[in-house]
């Protein structure tokens, strides 16, 4: 049988180091499975995955003009579906992109007895809450650009 991109075989793993997996393939050939090419969810450390011996069911990657064939357990899984909800890895956003809601600025909770205030009262209200909202988003802007006004010069 030709080793070619795509195909899926049984092999039998030969040795297990931090980074991945060495598995002997068909035709006396070896290949290696990248850590990240294991298992769809994260792993710490490999040796409590595979052990040497174990059969295995590839997917071959890419082949190497130097011969080097890289393989994935993972892409012989079945999908799993995407979790909806939670907290994220790396925060609220992921680390990447923007988020899909828009962010909305949300004052500190104040009572709102409006009913009862002037107009000279309501006016005061307004001016600190705006103040307010003017001083987050310099903060936010700051904490962008990293920083303060004095890194250039």
């Amino acid at each position: 049988m030709q080793l070619e991109v795509g195909a899926i075989l049984e092999g039998k793993v030969t040795g297990v180091k931090k980074f991945g997996a060495f598995v002997a393939l068909p035709e006396g050939k070896t290949g290696m499975v990248h850590i990240s090419e294991v298992s769809n969810s994260f792993i710490e450390d490999l040796a409590t995955v595979l052990t040497e011996g174990q059969e295995v069911k590839v997917k071959v990657l890419s082949i190497g003009e130097d011969g080097k064939i890289a393989l994935s357990i993972k892409r012989t899984l079945p999908p799993q579906p995407r979790q909806q909800g939670g907290p994220r890895p790396g925060g609220p956003r992921g680390g990447r992109g923007r988020s899909d809601t828009p962010r909305v600025w949300q004052g500190k909770a104040q009572p709102q007895q409006q009913g009862d205030l002037s107009f000279e009262d309501m006016m005061s209200r307004f001016k600190s809450q705006s103040e307010e909202k003017i001083s987050d988003l310099k903060k936010v802007t700051e904490n962008r650009r990293g920083g303060g006004y004095s890194r250039r010069r």
